[in-house]
């Protein structure tokens, strides 16, 4: 399966590597980082709830699951708008945060 240029676009933004035990483990589902489901991830950083995010979202290309599809073309009108996605990424951030 190809990944279009601009789903390529949107998991290099997503690809945040960092870590930090020492913090509070916080919760997000996959519906509130813009994706079709409700599996929950875990993670004490942004960063990593993001990267935890990005390979669910792999996973539901590589299976062409509908509702995920879905989900991604939205993100990727989303990602036509710089400053919109900005505004998403920041958004999504301060949620994760207010956790």
């Amino acid at each position: 399966m190809l990944i279009t240029p601009t789903l390529s676009k949107l998991l290099k933004i997503c690809n945040f590597t960092t870590t930090n035990d020492l913090l509070e483990m916080k919760k997000m589902t996959c519906k509130q980082l813009g994706g079709a489901c409700d599996l929950i991830f875990e993670a004490s950083t942004f960063e990593e709830i993001a990267e935890l995010s990005k390979k669910h979202g792999m996973e539901m290309f590589q299976k062409q699951d509908s509702a995920h599809m879905e989900a991604m073309q939205e993100m990727q009108k989303m990602m036509q708008n710089p400053d919109a996605m900005q505004k998403w990424m920041d958004e999504k951030r301060r949620e994760f945060e207010a956790l």
